[in-house]
């Protein structure tokens, strides 16, 4: 099998393509992300009423439901591998999303609409899951926050990312706002354990809290991540979010066959 490790704004992933191929995923993910030093593994699979499907799993082989930049690295994976057209449908564990290619290395994804929103389930800590299952993201907003600050919040990031309140156990996103529409962001991840340069799903959580808050004039946020930067866009309709876009740059670092 041939493997690309990509990146999407920092946060990395080996993918592949098993379709017709029977193999243990979860030990692969384990080796691969060993091997690559990846954040996550993805897979191409055979999907009805799709393009293709996603499997994903962190680097601790935990199936997780969707990756929001490992969407838009699978995306380009499929596109250049002639699976898929330059815009595409892929059915994921929290539901189908459409992806686009804007040019060689920008991609576009459409992610699944807020599942649950709460903006009070812990003190000073908002939650939201993205999909149906969907993915959960704690959001904290910390005045002042730059990525300097890693060591310094690494324990209050584990206590939250293992809190009961979160059932599922959920990727913790510290925010800064910047200016209006601008945000800065630090992610520690479940199943990496441990921060990431850049989640996509993370930024896009970030956005919906800022939403709900009245602080989101335009639906418009551009996202500083470790890594990269981000660009979501929130279009609504009565008060109900309707679309949720995340765009950003894609990487192939390398490819090697296993």
């Amino acid at each position: 099998m041939r493997v690309w490790h990509m990146s999407g704004a920092g946060n990395d992933f080996a993918v592949l393509d098993v379709r017709g191929i029977s193999t243990d995923l979860a030990q692969l993910a384990i080796d691969l992300c060993q091997h690559t030093g990846s954040d996550g593994m993805m897979a191409v699979d055979t999907a009805k009423d799709a393009d293709f499907r996603l499997h994903f799993y962190n680097s601790d082989g935990l199936r997780g439901e969707m990756c929001g930049n490992g969407s838009r690295c699978i995306c380009r994976f499929a596109y250049e591998n002639g699976i898929a057209g330059s815009a595409m449908t892929v059915l994921t564990d929290a539901g189908p999303i459409q992806g686009w290619r804007l040019s060689e290395s920008q991609y576009r994804i459409k992610l699944n609409d807020p599942g649950v929103l709460d903006l009070h389930r812990k003190a000073g800590v908002a939650y939201v899951e993205l999909g149906r299952p969907g993915i959960p993201h704690a959001v904290v907003e910390l005045p002042g926050l730059t990525f300097s600050h890693k060591e310094q919040l690494r324990n209050k990031a584990v206590s939250l990312r293992h809190d009961p309140l979160f059932p599922k156990g959920a990727n913790i996103n510290f925010y800064t706002r910047l200016a209006e529409g601008q945000v800065r962001i630090l992610t520690y991840e479940r199943g990496v354990e441990d921060y990431t340069q850049a989640c996509g799903t993370g930024s896009a959580s970030v956005a919906v809290v800022l939403h709900a808050l009245g602080q989101l004039p335009g639906g418009r946020l551009t996202v500083q991540n470790e890594g990269g930067t981000l660009h979501i866009c929130l279009k609504e309709a009565q008060g109900r979010i309707t679309a949720l876009y995340l765009e950003g740059p894609t990487e192939i670092l390398n490819i090697f066959d296993l």
